[in-house]
């Protein structure tokens, strides 16, 4: 105040910013100290536990976690008015990317969810929702999520910043460039970091990302001179400034938590593309299917559809749940039910855990089919597989079969065993 300094202490995470407050206010410099970064630093810690946190965002094997952020400014991905981009990139995101390859989730920061009100940001991406696009928790959630990630779609914001420094490729969405100062690190990293083309194939621009993505960690430089030094750094500085002895205890941060388990649930209808070889069967599912995209096409939808039409069209019907749910008559009763109900649906379809379902076929046939070993992927796959075989003149043997699910870049067995009609 008065031109002189009224903090006791100004944590800075790096010398190069000492530097620059020493140009703009040289008053101040004697107040600062270079303490580092906490919320880095429990990241850095935290990277021992990446497979944990996307097993807890329900990201199979297989599949390329996105992570879509966006800061609360204006000029950021999820901005407003005529630029408000994330509302209608998302839903594409979620439509163009197949959902056995990808998994999908949205950050965002929390004066963004404080501002609109949770109700209509919900209704903004009620689309890609149901699509399978994960909201993560914008307070508690955020840091995992960029941990598990293998690419993050975003902005000018620290979010990004933190996942370069942590080796996650990033494709820049909103630079703001007006809003930066250009000698930051920060603005460095947002001028060289590559671009997304909202108008082009959103899907061709994340495998390009990652297919060109390199080891590293160069951005980790300009986030924290004193990589995972902060908690000693920081307890010394509050010490001194209250003019106490400090603990002889190590100082210790606060541990990431594990999220809780929040896989996708997908009730938008889905395009199935497939090809059968024998008994193997190559599989995409999209919202969308891929322009110039080979081999033979049927529809599945979820029974919790928006759109009750759907139903109507559909080729198969698939609900989650218990298999001795007394409200659906368990699931030999449910199956039976829909295929009555639906004279277009080939196949009923009840997920009955993470690797298997039960199915019934139009004719009556009625299977169980279960992933073999090392398989983890989603069991309506399996079952849409089986249609494909089915289809091309498959047959099912009383011992039973197994066909070969090649999704994702991998190949997932499945068992397909008759039951009692």
């Amino acid at each position: 105040m008065d031109g002189k300094p009224f903090v006791d202490g100004l944590v800075l995470s790096h010398p190069e910013q000492v530097e620059r407050l020493r140009r703009v206010c040289p008053e101040a410099v004697e107040a600062s100290v270079v303490a580092g970064d906490p919320c880095f630093d429990r990241m850095l810690v935290a990277r021992a536990h990446r497979d944990r946190f996307r097993r807890a965002l329900g990201v199979r094997h297989g599949q390329r976690l996105v992570v879509l952020n966006s800061t609360w400014n204006p000029e950021g991905l999820f901005g407003s008015g005529d630029r408000d981009v994330l509302p209608g990139l998302l839903p594409r995101l979620t439509a163009e990317l197949p959902a056995d390859d990808y998994r999908l989730a949205a950050v965002l920061h929390p004066n963004i969810w404080y501002g609109h009100g949770p109700g209509q940001i919900r209704a903004w991406l009620d689309e890609a929702r149901r699509r399978g696009l994960a909201l993560v928790d914008p307070v508690h959630g955020w840091r995992q999520a960029v941990l598990a990630a293998d690419a993050v779609v975003g902005d000018f914001g620290s979010v990004s910043y933190y996942a370069a420094a942590l080796g996650v490729p990033v494709l820049m969405a909103a630079d703001g460039h007006a809003k930066l100062d250009p000698e930051t690190p920060l603005a460095s990293f947002v001028r060289h970091a590559p671009r997304l083309d909202p108008h082009g194939s959103l899907r061709g621009q994340v495998e390009r990302l990652l297919a060109e993505a390199r080891p590293g960690a160069d951005s980790a430089e300009g986030i924290t001179s004193v990589p995972g030094a902060s908690a000693r750094l920081l307890r010394r500085h509050f010490y001194r400034l209250m003019n106490l002895s400090e603990p002889s205890a190590p100082a210790l941060l606060e541990r990431l938590s594990l999220p809780a388990y929040d896989p996708p649930h997908r009730t938008a209808p889905l395009r199935v593309r497939t090809r059968v070889d024998g008994a193997g069967v190559e599989i995409e599912r999209s919202s969308v299917l891929s322009y110039g995209a080979r081999g033979d096409v049927h529809v599945a939808v979820h029974e919790d559809t928006r759109d009750p039409a759907a139903l109507e069209t559909a080729d198969l019907i698939v609900r989650d749940g218990l298999p001795d749910d007394p409200r659906l008559g368990g699931w030999h009763g449910w199956t039976a039910d829909v295929v009555r109900s639906y004279p277009q649906c080939a196949m009923a379809v009840f997920v009955s855990g993470p690797d298997t379902c039960a199915v019934r076929t139009r004719e009556g046939d009625v299977f169980q089919l279960s992933a073999g070993t090392g398989a983890d992927l989603d069991p309506a796959a399996y079952a849409s597989s089986l249609y494909a075989w089915l289809s091309a003149g498959g047959h099912v043997p009383r011992e039973g079969v197994t066909l070969l699910v090649r999704t994702a870049g991998h190949a997932h067995p499945v068992r397909v065993v008759p039951l009692t009609r």
